[in-house]
């Protein structure tokens, strides 16, 4: 495992150079995709970590270049949990990580991409440190979001990981070769691209299902955001966003726009077996969406939508 490092990263200026934190650190390949730039601690179980947010990006900003997506938060707030699992919690690099639940929520009015890149602030609270036979095997934290001394978001997620061994036994042999999973092909009909908010083809996960409120999910392994290594289930980051894009489409109401994510993931979703998105629920500006594998419910997320 690399040494490890906390640092804290002063602002940029000329003469002043930045980076990214390991990129295995955050469970990324593609250091284009690593957010986070620095981490410090402030207590015992408090922590100050620094990130940079591109004004351009295929998922995390808006088509029309205006605004940051709810779910770019959420990617921030994943990365932080990894980020001290490794760096101060010591958990070896190589390890399983699991999401068991996220929670974000969101200002929208301060989302906006301005003239540079956002470098935000997030404050770390770890909550609980859940350990077996003294080694820590899971986090519970929270988490607020600050830009330029504004909060503009807050979060929470619960987070357990286990060694490359147990992992293999867990999941029954998948991890052997994910390449030989013989995986269905997408449906070829797509919902429309403003339908969901999206610019590009490959980014819309959604096909119609020949009812309301339900949808056929589309898997691209080859996705480079969602898929940036190679995994052997749909990533959790994928089932969020076909939440969000679930809810720009229910109803034909294309200007709702999701502003918090509230999201329990019960199980695996497997690649070789189809999932559907289905809406369950309404409350108000809430809307509850489901994914289905078989008879199983694998993930279920309250999204929270405003007027856009």
């Amino acid at each position: 495992m690399p040494e490890l490092r906390q640092f804290t990263r002063a602002p940029a200026g000329p003469g002043v150079l930045t980076a990214t934190v390991p990129r295995e650190f955050v469970h990324r390949v593609a250091v284009a995709e690593v957010l986070l730039t620095g981490w410090t601690r402030t207590d015992a179980d408090r922590f100050t970590i620094t990130a940079q947010w591109p004004r351009s990006h295929q998922l995390h900003v808006s088509p029309d270049g205006s605004a940051y997506e709810p779910l770019l938060v959420a990617e921030t707030v994943r990365q932080c949990g990894a980020l001290l699992a490794h760096a101060a919690y010591e958990v070896p690099l190589g390890h399983q990580f699991v999401l068991r639940e996220l929670r974000v929520d969101t200002c929208p009015e301060h989302l906006a991409v301005g003239a540079a890149p956002a470098e935000p602030v997030i404050d770390i609270t770890i909550g609980e440190v859940r350990r077996r036979a003294g080694r820590p095997v899971a986090l519970r934290y929270d988490a607020v979001v600050r830009l330029g001394g504004e909060r503009i978001a807050t979060g929470g997620i619960d987070v357990t990981w286990t060694n490359e061994s147990v992992y293999r036994r867990l999941r029954g042999g998948r991890t052997a070769d994910v390449g030989a999973l013989r995986l269905p092909q997408p449906p070829p009909t797509l919902l429309p691209a403003d339908t969901v908010g999206r610019a590009l083809r490959a980014d819309i996960l959604l096909s119609p299902a020949g009812r309301p409120g339900r949808w056929r999910l589309r898997v691209d392994t080859a996705h480079p955001v969602f898929f940036d290594h190679p995994l052997d289930h749909i990533p959790g980051m994928l089932l969020l966003e076909a939440a969000r894009q679930a809810v720009r489409a229910h109803g034909g109401d294309e200007s709702r726009v999701p502003v918090s994510f509230h999201a329990t993931f019960h199980q695996y979703a497997e690649l070789d077996r189809p999932v559907w998105m289905e809406v369950s629920a309404e409350d108000g500006a809430d809307v509850q969406v489901v994914a289905l594998q078989g008879e199983s419910v694998a993930f279920e997320c309250r999204v929270g939508a405003v007027a856009g």
